[in-house]
């Protein structure tokens, strides 16, 4: 018994008469009483008996066509549903985020994919930088957008968005009125950072000779925010976060190397799967959405 002979029996079943489900078939008669015959031979069966305008199933046909009913449509939906996964139309993706992507993810692309395919569902882990590279050794995820600095030892990564460090002022600041700061602004000020930046800060300083007080080191660029919207200090911040949660005036800070980058990285040993392909071809174009 093959799924042929199920589709032919089927169709014979329908429609009650040998001649039209052969037309429905495409194929010719001779051909479709064979297949029927040998069903019925490797079953041991009837499964039709004649009548004045064509044929009707037999007690024990009626029991295949339930059967077969059930393996042709479960045959179908398979195909269906490994074709599109071939095609990245159907599956799951686990991706991780950090919270200074707030506003850029889900990118607009993204809302117009699922609707083109409404089989994909997202299941998304926020964390910091270092806890989403976890998740990915770890496996528990397939994607991860994170912020430099960090090491990409074992990964791929494609940039995302660049962006300048900001800085969140107090509300009394002596600043509110400039359109930007420098370096030399920020010598003698109480500044808020987020520590994973300070090897970055340190270093542009140093080259300046200025000492920095850091009067606050935080473990989230978030509470970094709202520490100077207490009056604490100068917070530093990157661009789309502080525009994100900052209630106070902003600046940027005019210095070519304060900047930092989101990027999609995933691990370099990791199948790519269709759907993973597609995620990176969307996720890459965040910037133009």
């Amino acid at each position: 018994m093959n799924f042929k002979q199920l589709t032919y029996f089927l169709a014979v079943a329908q429609e009650k008469q040998i001649t039209s489900a052969a037309k429905k078939l495409y194929v010719s008669q001779p051909p479709l009483s064979y297949q029927l015959k040998q069903l019925e031979k490797e079953l041991g069966v009837t499964l039709f008996k004649r009548t004045a305008h064509g044929v009707e199933l037999t007690e024990p046909g009626r029991m295949l066509q339930q059967y077969a009913q059930k393996i042709v449509d479960l045959t179908q939906t398979a195909v269906d549903r490994i074709q599109k996964t071939a095609r990245g139309e159907l599956g799951h993706l686990s991706l991780g985020v950090v919270s200074s992507s707030l506003g850029l993810i889900p990118p607009k692309k993204f809302q117009a994919f699922k609707s083109d395919y409404p089989e994909i569902s997202f299941d998304i882990h926020e964390d910091n930088t270092y806890g989403i590279l976890d998740k990915l050794e770890n496996q528990t995820i397939d994607l991860g957008i994170v912020r430099t600095p960090f090491n990409h030892n074992g990964l791929n990564d494609r940039t995302l968005t660049t962006e300048k460090m900001t800085a969140v002022l107090p509300s009394d600041s002596m600043f509110k009125n400039r359109q930007e700061l420098d370096l030399t602004n920020l010598k003698g000020q109480s500044l808020i950072i987020y520590r994973r930046f300070e090897p970055l800060f340190n270093r542009s300083f140093a080259h300046a000779g200025i000492k920095p007080y850091y009067v606050v080191k935080v473990d989230d660029s978030r509470t970094a925010i709202t520490w100077a919207q207490q009056g604490m200090g100068i917070a530093l911040a990157p661009a789309t976060i502080a525009s994100a949660y900052a209630r106070t005036k902003l600046l940027p800070i005019a210095h070519a190397s304060w900047q930092t980058h989101l990027q999609l990285v995933w691990q370099k040993d990791k199948t790519m799967t269709p759907l993973m392909s597609k995620a990176i071809q969307l996720l890459q174009g965040i910037v133009t959405d």
